[in-house]
C-alpha cells in the first residue's frame, strides 16, 4: 500500500504532511502523559523493528502480486490506536530510509492510510464488537479496518487525478480484502496465543 513519491502533486503532498506532524505532536503530548512510559517505549521499539521486518516481506499469492502484510491492526489491538500511530510513523519513516519503500514527500500520505485511518478504525470496531465475541471482534476489526485505509488511499489517489475510480475500485479493493481476510485470521491466532502464553499485553492500558 505504500505510495511512492510523484504519484502525489507536492501542494497536496505537504497537506497531508501538515495533518500528519500534528496528529504526531497529539500523539506524542498523550504519550508523554503515559505513566506506564517507560514500558510502551520498549513496546514501541519491540513492535516498531517487528512491524518494519513483516511488512517488507513479500510473499507470492494467487493474485500475481505480492503481498505485504500491515501488521497495525494487531498493535493497535494490543497496545491502542495512538501507540500503534507511532509504530507506524517510526515504520514507514525506516522502510523509506533503509528499504527504498514509499517515499519522503509521500511519508504523509502514506501516514494517514497506513497509520492513522488503519489504527483508528480497527479499534474503534474491536472495541464496539468484543463484547460480543472477541475472536469475531479481531478477525471483523481487522478487515474493517484495512478496507476502510484502502479507501482511504483511493480518495488520495483520486485527489491526485492518478487514477479513476473504476480502475482503483477494480484492483485495490479485491486484492486488500483478500490481505484483510488472511490477516484477519492471523490476528486471531496471534492474540489468542498471546492470551494463553503472555496474558499480562493484554492487560497493558491502551492509548
Amino acid at each position: 500500500m505504500h505510495l511512492p513519491d510523484g504519484i502525489v502533486p507536492l501542494n497536496q503532498a505537504i497537506i497531508y504532511w501538515v495533518i500528519t506532524l500534528i496528529i504526531m505532536a497529539i500523539f506524542f503530548y498523550k504519550f508523554s502523559n503515559d505513566e506506564n512510559k517507560e514500558k510502551r517505549i520498549i513496546s514501541i521499539a519491540i513492535f516498531s523493528v517487528f512491524t518494519i521486518t513483516v511488512t517488507s516481506l513479500s510473499i507470492p499469492s494467487p493474485l500475481g502480486v505480492p503481498i505485504h502484510f500491515f501488521l497495525i491492526p494487531l498493535v493497535a489491538i494490543l497496545l491502542g490506536p495512538n501507540t500503534s500511530n507511532i509504530v507506524s510513523f517510526i515504520s514507514l519513516l525506516m522502510q523509506f530510509l533503509l528499504l527504498n519503500m514509499g517515499g519522503i514527500t509521500i511519508l504523509g500520505a502514506n501516514f494517514l492510510v497506513m497509520g492513522f485511518i488503519l489504527s483508528f478504525v480497527t479499534y474503534g470496531f474491536y472495541r464496539v464488537l468484543e463484547d460480543l465475541n472477541k475472536k469475531m471482534a479481531i478477525f471483523a476489526s481487522t478487515i474493517i479496518g484495512i478496507i476502510a485505509a484502502t479507501f482511504g488511499q483511493v480518495a488520495i489517489l483520486l485527489l491526485s487525478g492518478a487514477m479513476n475510480f473504476d480502475v482503483l475500485l477494480a484492483t485495490l479493493i479485491p486484492f486488500y480484502l483478500f490481505i484483510a481476510i488472511i490477516e484477519g485470521f492471523a490476528n486471531t491466532i496471534i492474540i489468542s496465543a498471546i492470551e494463553m502464553m503472555k496474558p499480562e499485553i493484554m492487560e497493558i492500558n491502551k492509548i
